[in-house]
């Protein structure tokens, strides 16, 4: 009998089926992020051409000149803004990603008093919107007396059920046996998740971070809600700001390159981290 290999390195005949229906759909799904782009570098008269226009015919960078004269006249540079979203940015996805994983890790494969009600606790705590928080949020940050520095900005956002919640069932995969390898050759619980459960669930990592990232990366409620400084804003907030400031015909274009800046950062990541979620699924050796 032949052997049917799943997931063959050539081309064969029988994958044409996946392509006749994959190739389509990719290329549906990736319709927006090709207007994002094309939207950006339309000149004026492209962008209220009617009817509207998906691909730019005349591609100009006067939206991002523009963008740029605008920046340069305000009070604040548009680099103390990025700064302030790169630092809350790493610390927030950092963070994220290391007390996720070891919340993870007790919570999977530790036994103490109260697990089943903290997991359970986190899990119902996904069912909240944001917008529920809000006020309670303020009220924290406000009492511990943290408004206007980049605490206010990172505190908030080290809560992610979502994060947590996904590693620990990526680290209910991991056998138990290599915990108890572990432990008869003398290593800590500290060693174990950082040598043994680290390296096997990069997947889950990998999206935790793409997750924490669009998280933090576009969020304006920190700026609004905890921050009377202009200094200490961040750049999704100049963003909008130019966007609402501009909200004319003319600046349209300005809105246009401003939505493709904040959104490249995302696409790259995703990509990079995208490639290493499918190079650790087909090799971490998880079943």
């Amino acid at each position: 009998m032949k052997a049917i290999s799943i997931n063959p390195k050539g081309f064969r005949k029988d994958q044409i089926k996946f392509y006749v229906i994959l190739v389509p759909l990719a290329v549906f799904m990736a319709l927006p992020i090709v207007y994002i782009v094309n939207h950006a570098f339309k000149p004026l008269s492209e962008l209220y051409a009617f009817p509207p226009k998906f691909i730019v015919s005349e591609p100009t960078l006067d939206n991002f000149r523009n963008l740029a004269k605008i920046s340069n006249g305000s009070v604040i540079s548009i680099g103390r803004y990025t700064f302030n979203s790169l630092l809350v940015t790493a610390a927030v996805v950092g963070l994220n990603v290391l007390f996720g994983s070891m919340a993870g890790f007790a919570l999977s494969k530790l036994d103490f008093k109260g697990k089943k009600l903290i997991f359970e606790i986190n899990t119902i705590s996904m069912m909240f919107v944001p917008a529920a928080m809000l006020i309670p949020r303020y009220l924290v940050i406000d009492k511990i007396g943290i408004m206007d520095t980049y605490l206010a900005h990172i505190l908030p956002l080290l809560a992610m059920p979502v994060g947590m919640f996904l590693v620990k069932q990526f680290i209910d995969q991991v056998p138990g046996e290599l915990m108890e390898a572990a432990k008869v050759d003398g290593a800590g619980y500290f060693t174990i998740y950082s040598r043994i459960i680290l390296p096997m669930i990069k997947p889950a990592i990998a999206t935790v971070c793409i997750l924490s990232f669009q998280q933090v990366w576009g969020n304006l409620e920190t700026s609004n809600m905890f921050s009377t400084k202009e200094s200490m804003k961040t750049l999704a907030f100049y963003m909008s700001t130019l966007i609402s400031a501009n909200n004319t015909v003319a600046g349209q274009g300005v809105a246009a390159a401003a939505a493709l800046i904040m959104f490249v950062p995302n696409i790259l990541l995703f990509i990079v981290l995208q490639s290493q979620v499918m190079n650790t699924m087909a090799h971490s050796g998880i079943k």
